[in-house]
């Protein structure tokens, strides 16, 4: 190690290019780690927010709530209790005088069920009426208040915000909550529809030829582009970790190949290998150590700066498994320059 400290402290110009280097794998590494996070959290607040377990679908939506309705004759055999609750949902646009129009999902609830009545609202009240609503918190940061009236898809009715509601997103568009009756009358329907699906916080096993249950993480797997999003996101991190690697192995492998005279030396004073060895490794560690550290805290800066509108989720465990991963890769890069190093011949030094 002190070997290491020594060399470092000489070569600040070449040492400190590496670490910055280092320095912005790793903070793009933060970055994309935390998007990914916000985003996968976007398409599931609501979900999570409700703690649903199962989700009952009609079995030709390609398990998608969007698609799919259930009709009176569908939902006859089936007992709601005290943690199952109906929703409808419908892509809707909201427009209001003097406001960008934006794009949400609004979903229609029964009063005397689960769902509606454990929202979590930061301020106002749930919607009691069909010209009410409440709505995602992220209207409010957009300059929507307590009294406003929009209007969904164009429509003449206008509907009065009563509510803003805490982690109400779902994939990744935010939830305006209303009333059954509202949603169908925003989509018009049969008049034995019910809702587009049954939302539980229990495991179900409905079967029938026209419903079946599923599983809350297969339903989350088959949100439009969240499986392609993920997976995207995790190939890219991935890369990064290997391009850290090959980073850190070709600097070291350079540096020690220009310091192989150098340790012939060390090696005829009578220094041994694994001394050398041990010098390589606690640069690589030290390097990757102090380029991830500036990454953190540069990121975390950066949380605090970045508005809301980007979904970052900068959660402890990414910092935990970036700082991890990324020594894990520097340690790795520090054993590749060791073969050299074994070869050395001090003969060549003394002679």
């Amino acid at each position: 190690m002190f070997l290491a400290l020594k060399e470092i402290k000489y070569e600040k110009f070449r040492y400190g290019l590496i670490t910055f280097m280092i320095f912005l794998i790793a903070y793009l590494i933060f970055m994309l780690s935390s998007l990914s996070v916000g985003l996968a959290s976007e398409n599931t607040q609501a979900l999570k927010s409700w703690h649903v377990q199962s989700v009952v679908l009609n079995s030709n939506s390609n398990i998608n709530l969007t698609q799919s309705l259930l009709t009176k004759d569908d939902v006859k055999n089936i007992k709601l209790g005290n943690d199952s609750a109906y929703v409808g949902l419908v892509p809707v646009v909201v427009k209001m005088p003097k406001q960008e129009t934006q794009s949400a999902q609004f979903i229609g609830l029964d009063k005397s069920q689960y769902i509606y009545k454990n929202l979590s609202l930061e301020s106002g009240r749930r919607a009691k009426t069909n010209q009410e609503v409440a709505v995602d918190t992220s209207f409010k940061d957009d300059g929507y208040k307590l009294g406003d009236k929009i209007t969904l898809n164009g429509g003449k009715d206008k509907y009065k915000i009563v509510g803003f509601v805490n982690d109400a997103k779902i994939n990744i568009a935010p939830i305006i909550y209303g009333n059954i009756a509202t949603w169908k009358k925003l989509r018009p329907l049969a008049h034995n529809v019910v809702a587009s699906g049954i939302m539980s916080q229990k495991k179900l096993n409905e079967k029938t030829d026209n419903i079946a249950s599923y599983g809350v993480k297969t339903f989350i797997n088959k949100l439009p582009g969240y499986s392609a999003q993920n997976m995207t996101f995790e190939l890219m991190i991935g890369f990064l970790f290997v391009i850290s690697l090959i980073v850190i192995a070709v600097f070291l492998y350079i540096l020690t190949i220009q310091k192989l005279p150098n340790y012939a030396v060390l090696r005829a004073q009578g220094i041994p290998t694994r001394t050398l060895i041990s010098a390589t490794i606690s640069q690589s560690v030290i390097l990757t150590f102090a380029g991830t550290l500036i990454a953190w805290i540069i990121m975390y800066l950066m949380t605090l700066i970045i508005p809301p509108v980007v979904p970052l989720d900068f959660a402890p465990w990414i910092m935990i498994s970036g700082f991890v991963g990324m020594l894990v890769m520097g340690i790795i890069g520090g054993l590749i320059p060791i073969r050299s190093i074994v070869k050395i011949d001090p003969a060549k030094a003394i002679g």
